[in-house]
């Protein structure tokens, strides 16, 4: 039964919503945007039609400004993803507390923190790809395809004992 201030249109059909994917942020231009690449990445294999990176300090955007644009673009829920490895007090504490900060403005959005990466049954998988692929690259067998992360470093060399990498970290 529908009562006065119900709708057909806003009872069918899902709310819109968008995904937020939110890092620590860094000093680092190359770090941040790192983030921004995985966002992009994701926003392409994904049904979300509303994508956000976003920071918690040291970078914008913040999330308070991600919130916002997902908000003008038309989101009625908001989805935020620790782009964490994780469950910590980010996750547990400030992500949620910058979020209900974000939110304020908005109080007919609903929104929700999702868990970090964790124990994903996928990241064996990752784990794995990352370390063949440096051993490959150590040994000379990666074909000169740097992965994501490394790009021209030299962070995929074989050291001995003490010996201190070559890569700037």
């Amino acid at each position: 039964m529908l009562v006065e201030s119900d709708t057909p249109e806003t009872n069918l059909r899902p709310p819109i919503t968008a995904v937020v994917i939110v890092d620590h942020g860094s000093r680092k231009p190359a770090s941040n945007e790192m983030l921004y690449r995985a966002t992009e990445i994701f926003a392409a294999q994904s049904t979300y039609s509303i994508v956000q990176p976003a920071h918690m300090e040291l970078a914008q955007p913040d999330i308070k400004t991600a919130f916002r644009i997902c908000v003008e673009q038309g989101a009625e829920r908001v989805v935020v993803f620790p782009y964490f490895l994780s469950p910590g007090r980010h996750w547990s504490e400030d992500i949620p507390r910058l979020v209900i900060e974000a939110a304020r403005p908005f109080p007919d959005v609903e929104w929700l923190v999702t868990a970090p990466f964790g124990l994903h049954p996928e990241m064996s998988s990752i784990i794995n790809d990352r370390i063949r692929h440096c051993l490959e690259a150590a040994n000379g067998q990666s074909a000169g395809q740097p992965c994501d992360v490394c790009d021209d470093s030299n962070s995929c060399k074989l050291n001995r004992g003490s010996q201190a990498p070559a890569a700037d970290v």
